[in-house]
């Protein structure tokens, strides 16, 4: 009895780690880097050069950054059951208001701050048209989507727009820089989820917002003012998208509005809901949001080591995703698990 109790134990551990969100983009993640390991022998070397590690999969976490800090804020702009197509441009915004500030000779410390408070203002913006005025969130972010490149050509144009590369020892440290052999964005990055982490775990922020995603009449009924609420979660991806600006702009030395940050929206929508949320909202999980953005790094470094022509990049990125959507899809296992059963009679 004792052996049956055992098996009927370790069956129920196993089957719960099987139904566990966290399971199957932890899996992905481990697949696409065992595939690399196959198609490139030293793909898991780590070495010094310089002063820092260098290596393919600390080249996967600094690459994946960016995209690690804008889904950070996207999910908070999901839980509410929103979305905001405007982070990229709201990039190109930032990197444009750090040039112009670098021209004006500004310090390059409130130059961080001016770049920070332009994306902070681009999120009270997104915020004002969601909340304040009632417009659909496709429709209100696209606005700013549409418009923010072209924005950050009007600011180009404050200094003549005809240099717009700068060099600031600052912000280039920040996003290129290393700190005790390992990226300095790295740290940015952990500081940044981590705060935002405190605030929606340690506070009733997090839960206000899950209660406004799950159904906003509920939660105004409940006390929340679901309206500020969905406001800060705006503004706090709007700010999320300004650091992800400091590290791609200081990393380019330029302000490029017209191809910085392109379709990386895109990418953090894909990473928040690889990690497990729904765009139904209700629901945040910025540490699976992290293993998605570093999952999409990931796919992208083995379409590039593997030697795939540029033009099947997207085809191939887009069918493993929806491969992982599938393994997380309660009705996709479902299906599955009907087919092998039918198989077997």
């Amino acid at each position: 009895m004792s052996d049956i109790s055992q098996n009927n134990t370790s069956m129920g551990w196993f089957s719960a780690i099987i139904r566990h969100r966290s399971t199957w983009p932890i899996v992905a993640l481990c697949v696409i880097l065992i595939v690399d390991g196959f198609i490139s022998p030293n793909f898991y070397e780590i070495r010094i050069v310089q002063g820092r590690l260098f290596g393919n999969l600390i080249d996967i976490m600094y690459r994946a950054v960016p995209t690690a800090l804008v889904a950070i804020g996207m999910a908070l702009v999901i839980g509410t059951k929103g979305i905001d197509l405007s982070v990229g441009s709201i990039i190109a915004i930032c990197g444009a208001v750090i040039s112009w500030r670098i021209h004006a000779g500004d310090t390059h410390f409130v130059i961080l701050l001016y770049a920070l408070g332009a994306g902070v203002m681009c999120g009270v913006w997104n915020g004002i048209l969601v909340a304040g005025m009632g417009i659909q969130p496709i429709i209100a972010t696209l606005i700013l989507m549409v418009s923010g490149r072209g924005v950050g050509l009007l600011i180009n144009s404050l200094y003549g727009g005809t240099n717009p590369s700068f060099e600031s020892p600052l912000l280039q440290g920040l996003s290129t820089g290393h700190i005790w052999l390992i990226p300095t964005r790295l740290f940015v990055a952990a500081a940044v989820f981590l705060g935002i982490w405190l605030l929606i775990r340690r506070t009733a922020l997090g839960l206000f917002i899950e209660a406004v995603g799950g159904n906003a009449s509920s939660a105004n009924i409940a006390g929340v003012n679901a309206r500020f609420i969905t406001f800060l979660a705006y503004v706090i991806c709007g700010l999320c998208a300004g650091w992800a600006g400091v590290i791609m702009t200081a990393d380019i030395h330029t302000s490029d509005p017209i191809s910085v940050a392109m379709y990386i929206e895109l990418d953090a929508i894909l990473a928040v809901v690889i990690g497990g949320a729904s765009l139904a909202g209700g629901r945040i999980y910025l540490g699976m949001t992290i293993i998605g953005a570093l999952i999409i790094q990931a796919l992208t470094t083995s379409i590039l080591i593997s030697g795939l022509r540029p033009e099947y990049n997207l085809v191939v990125k887009a069918v493993v995703v929806l491969f992982v959507l599938l393994l997380q899809s309660a009705n996709a296992r479902q299906a599955i698990a009907t087919i092998f059963s039918r198989l077997k009679r």
